[in-house]
């Protein structure tokens, strides 16, 4: 009977493992302009964009909005003072899976025109 629970506890923890989701990478690129502009900026381009914009926390720095469309993507926004410029590191998930950081540049790029501090 204990050898029983032993190997359907194993079977169990096997299954969790297989179900977990891989952590969130962010993508970070620093940007000239105040963390309050950038932020503002960053919100009406998730806007822009058809993200409903779902939190967002100018005093924090911090921003998630959805996208309804299938299978249902997630930006999620940070904003930080960089010296005289601002940080923004943003991640995002398609439905349960977090999206390869590399995709989120072209919207890094979008917001670095919004800001007008394209090279």
């Amino acid at each position: 009977m204990r050898m029983r629970h032993w190997l359907l506890l194993t079977v169990l923890a096997g299954l969790a493992g297989c179900a977990a989701t891989p952590p969130v990478e962010p993508r970070e690129l620093v940007y000239s302009t105040s963390s309050e502009e950038t932020f503002r900026e960053a919100v009406e381009l998730m806007i822009e964009q058809g993200y409903v914009v779902r939190h967002a926390d100018i005093a924090l720095g911090r921003a998630e909005a959805s996208l309804a469309r299938w299978p249902g993507y997630r930006l999620q926004l940070q904003v930080s003072e960089e010296g005289s410029g601002s940080r923004v590191r943003v991640s995002a998930l398609r439905g349960s899976q977090p999206l390869p950081p590399y995709l989120l540049d072209p919207w890094l790029v979008a917001l670095q025109r919004k800001l007008g501090v394209a090279p």
